[in-house]
């Protein structure tokens, strides 16, 4: 099967063949790019949807992933990532390995193909010349022979004509002979042109026709192979990462066969367990007798004057009801008895610690979060805590590590000075060991409140108090009423026995203790050098040359208690103010 001696006759049909053969190569070169197209764009949108729904770090999604469902969620964005890789590998493969390679191809084909059918065409040319040659020999041939047999003819019938003179009977005679050596000499030309062209016609058509459609025949064979294995190519581009995607798939079903749905609810339990009892029973309220203002162990004061009452649930439970008390609740809508003792409770004459309480309180619903977390349950307060004190020991001892490196530095800077100046660096080392002091006694704050949230400590010591910038104004005389305060998680308070004292004070007595703390003295005055915005608990606002009394100076902490009025007191940056002592002063009372 030769297409040189099948199809010695279809040079324009091999020709229009050939050229379908490459417009079909450069298609599904086209069709290779549009599937590397859209598999880099399916990366794409694999990895912008894996990065979309990734935790944003410091957020509160980072903690959400501490459940394993979650943590099955992440392996899963984590393994949709590595998919999204793979489709990129074949993306490149089919890139690299197809399309670049076929489009040289597609290339060096259209000019082994151009030069084939020039040979072609130039043979054509050829034969074609050579037989206008032979057509032309032999309307010569076959002129001259018709112009012998005139002249013949007319030779003749002069010679026949008696009239005729006898030297025009010779020139006749020879001109037949002339015409007839011309119709000779042309036959020779015409049966050496006719030879000629026999051979090249089969040369043409046996020789060179063969060898060029054969070369032809070849080449589009090749081209045939060659897309076959541009084929198999592209299988081969996916069937290469199908292991690596099945591996991210098995990543998806095992991350999937790691929920702990047990474990999830301990989690729930740990990030939610307040540490409270539940609350005890309500007692029953006897309308039918005459109103008597005593509060029950339930209510807002929680009163020990009655002393306590009979344990329920196992003597564990104590009597608050915040948990049941919806937000916003005004005071109003509770019971009568509550409501009543709630009013007396607020229109008495509490000194300025319980009134700090309060506006704790009254500052928790407005969004504000004190820096000890005292507003959260015991447990999730210590969580918090826990948490912080950890940053804090990040942040030191990356801080450590940069103090570290400079004095490295700085010890090659001595030994190589052409490397730099030492003193250079002195500013920075500085800055960096203030940022450790600071950051350290920062921790010591958080480790004191931590430390009595564990138990490890009857209360917070004075100085971690001041350096919080949050003054709970709480004296030793009120401890049992004031400072057992807790706050629910709507920000209202109720009072629960304290578990430090058991002092026993009547519920006529409550608020005569109040009433029985004279404010602290003054000690001094003092002059306010510039203008301090109070914003945080505890502390006070003042103006620029403002007058006012000082109470408790400096203990070290860099703060001095101030009082403006009775009622008005608090904290202020001790070089924001000039202090003025009065010599006869006994010093003045911590009051923290």
């Amino acid at each position: 099967m030769s297409w040189g001696t099948e199809l010695w006759d279809q040079f324009d049909n091999l020709e229009r063949h050939t050229q379908w053969g490459i417009d079909i190569l450069e298609k599904y070169i086209k069709f290779v790019k549009e599937r590397t197209e859209i598999e880099l764009s399916y990366a794409k949108q694999l990895r912008n949807l894996s990065k979309k729904y990734q935790p944003k770090k410091n957020s509160k999604e980072e903690e959400e992933y501490r459940y394993t469902a979650c943590q099955a969620f992440l392996s899963t964005l984590n393994e949709m990532n590595d998919y999204a890789g793979q489709h990129e590998v074949i993306s490149e493969n089919l890139s690299s390995q197809i399309t670049a390679g076929l489009a040289r191809y597609v290339q060096e084909l259209k000019q082994e193909r151009k030069s084939h059918f020039h040979d072609g065409r130039k043979a054509q040319q050829h034969i074609e010349t050579c037989w206008k040659q032979l057509e032309s020999s032999k309307r010569r041939f076959e002129r001259d022979c018709k112009e012998a047999d005139r002249a013949q003819q007319h030779f003749e019938k002069m010679d026949a004509d008696i009239n005729v003179t006898k030297a025009d009977v010779e020139k006749a005679r020879q001109q037949a002979q002339l015409r007839h050596q011309m119709a000779e000499d042309s036959k020779a030309d015409y049966s050496s042109i006719l030879q000629k062209f026999n051979h090249e016609q089969r040369e043409y058509y046996y020789t060179h026709i063969p060898t060029i459609f054969q070369q032809i025949q070849e080449m589009e064979e090749r081209r045939i192979v060659r897309l076959g294995e541009s084929m198999k190519t592209y299988a081969e581009v996916d069937r290469q990462v199908t292991p690596i995607i099945g591996k991210c798939l098995d990543g998806i079903v095992k991350a999937a066969e790691a929920i702990d749905q047990k474990n999830d609810s301990q989690l729930v339990i740990e990030a939610y367990k307040s540490g409270f009892e539940p609350p005890g029973d309500i007692e029953f309220e006897d309308y039918t007798q005459p109103m008597k203002r005593t509060v029950s162990e339930n209510s807002l004061s929680n009163s020990r004057g009655e002393g306590k009452a009979e344990p329920k649930f196992g003597g564990k439970a104590k009597g608050k009801l915040w948990p049941f008390i919806k937000k916003n609740k005004s005071p109003k809508q509770q019971k009568e008895p509550l409501s009543h003792r709630f009013n007396e409770f607020m229109t008495s004459k509490p000194k300025i610690h319980c009134f700090r309480s309060l506006k704790r309180g009254l500052s928790l619903k407005l969004g504000s979060t004190p820096e000890d977390f005292s507003n959260l349950p015991p447990e999730q307060r210590r969580k918090k805590l826990q948490q912080k004190v950890d940053e804090l020991n990040k942040d030191i001892q990356k801080e450590v590590d940069q103090r570290d490196a400079i004095t490295k530095m700085k010890d090659v800077y001595l030994k190589n000075p052409q490397m730099g100046d030492p003193a250079s660096l002195d500013h920075k080392l500085t800055e960096v060991s203030q940022n450790i002091e600071k950051l350290r006694l920062e921790a010591q704050k958080f480790e004191a409140w931590l430390a009595e949230v564990e138990g490890r400590l009857p209360a917070r010591g004075e100085q971690a108090r001041r350096q919080s910038g949050l003054y709970d104004a709480q004296s030793a005389p009120t401890v049992n009423n004031c400072a057992q305060a807790r706050e629910s998680p709507d920000g209202s308070y109720t009072e629960e026995q304290s578990q430090e004292s058991e002092v026993k004070v009547p519920a006529m007595d409550f608020d005569d203790e109040f009433d029985d703390e004279e404010p602290l003295p003054a000690i001094g005055t003092c002059k306010a050098l510039y203008t301090f915005d109070g914003q945080n608990e505890g502390t006070i606002s003042v103006v620029e040359g403002e007058t006012l009394y000082v109470i408790e100076e400096d203990k070290g902490d860099g703060w001095t208690r101030i009082r403006r009025s009775e009622d008005e007191e608090g904290y202020v940056p001790t070089s924001y103010v000039e202090v003025y002592l009065d010599k006869n002063a006994k010093g003045a009372k911590t009051y923290i």
